[in-house]
């Protein structure tokens, strides 16, 4: 059987996103169709709806932040219900067998399935996925909170916990924007002394306010040389899309010190060499994380009051929520809404 569903779709590339009505296939095997409420938008989405690679599928449907509800089941899906409340993430399947799944590291399958490029993207009222790409949300979050956990909030959550930071240290999170003032709560909710670097004065209070302990004004004073005054950084998250802010940062860690690139642009860096060795410093990057990861992340936000700061957008202004993140409008994240779709 099948219905249909309204989708935001690109079919050219650079074109407009525009909504189309699409058929809604019954799901077979491990997939599963979802009946979507909430879906975000992210900075990889402008890539994605430029739809503009050379292997690109017409027509694309970009979103990759889903939170909904189980529509239908494949007749191979056990362990999931009709009914149940899921998220959807930039991972959105492996094979399952490779190396690297085998080791539990299914973000890093060569074979890993991405919601918008690998199969259509949750900027719909319904999308279809592999089983293994789904994440329980958890009682207690709200649809709309739950929809950046699948990547923006799984993925700065990784990076900070999975840092190795001596208990109590001090975390520094470079940015405040989506990715940033998520970093910023998950810093300071796992107990680190947690300092915020960003632009500007007027964002000191919402920085304390997201728990923050310092704040420092980048425009103010070399973020480095401020992180050095504090008595060093044993992990900086670096959340800002401009990567040329990294060697003066990376002034400001104290010994054995990580800094972790999670927000990143097409550019390369230069570091001194000597001063990575001399100082045991790491650098290193970040990608998001997997379906078990996403389901921690937003259990350890119901149980720790972490919430993302949402803009909510109909479906149907998806082209404009693209060119709003595009000009760097949104504060934070914009969740579209299905509901209204027609």
């Amino acid at each position: 059987m099948s219905d249909t569903a309204v989708a935001m779709v690109v079919t050219e590339p650079r074109g407009p996103v525009h909504p189309s009505v699409v058929e809604t296939a019954s799901p077979t095997g491990t997939w599963v169709r979802v009946a979507v409420t909430a879906s975000g938008v992210c900075n990889a989405d402008i890539a994605t709806a430029a739809a503009g690679g050379p292997g690109a599928v017409f027509p694309v449907t970009p979103g990759h932040e889903v939170a909904g509800v189980i529509a239908e089941l494949g007749d191979q899906v056990r362990d999931w219900s009709v009914g149940d409340r899921v998220a959807v993430g930039w991972f959105g399947g492996s094979c399952g067998h490779c190396s690297f799944c085998r080791a539990g590291d299914v973000v890093h399958c060569p074979r890993r399935k991405v919601p918008g490029l690998s199969y259509p993207g949750g900027w719909a009222q319904s999308v279809t996925v592999p089983a293994d790409a789904l994440a329980r949300i958890p009682d207690g979050l709200d649809l709309f909170d739950a929809a950046p956990f699948g990547c923006a909030g799984v993925t700065t959550f990784n990076a900070v916990r999975k840092a190795g930071i001596r208990a109590g240290g001090r975390v520094a999170v470079f940015g405040l924007g989506g990715l940033g003032h998520l970093a910023v709560q998950f810093a300071a909710k796992l107990g680190y002394e947690t300092v915020a670097i960003a632009r500007g004065g007027d964002r000191e209070t919402l920085a304390r306010d997201l728990g923050a302990h310092h704040y420092v004004d980048s425009n103010a004073q070399a973020p480095g040389a401020a992180l050095k005054e504090l008595g060093g950084a044993d992990l900086i998250v670096h959340t800002a899309s401009s990567t040329a802010p990294v060697p003066e940062l990376l002034t400001g860690l104290n010994v054995h010190g990580r800094l972790t690139l999670v927000g990143v642009d097409a550019g390369s860096l230069t570091v001194p060499a000597a001063q990575l060795v001399m100082y045991g410093h790491t650098l290193t990057g970040h990608l998001t994380g997997s379906a078990r990861e996403t389901e921690e992340a937003m259990r350890f936000a119901v149980t720790n009051n972490v919430r993302p700061m949402i803009e909510r957008m109909p479906l149907e202004q998806a082209g404009d929520a693209v060119t709003r993140l595009r000009s760097g409008a949104p504060r934070f994240r914009i969740v579209l809404d299905t509901a209204a779709a027609e």
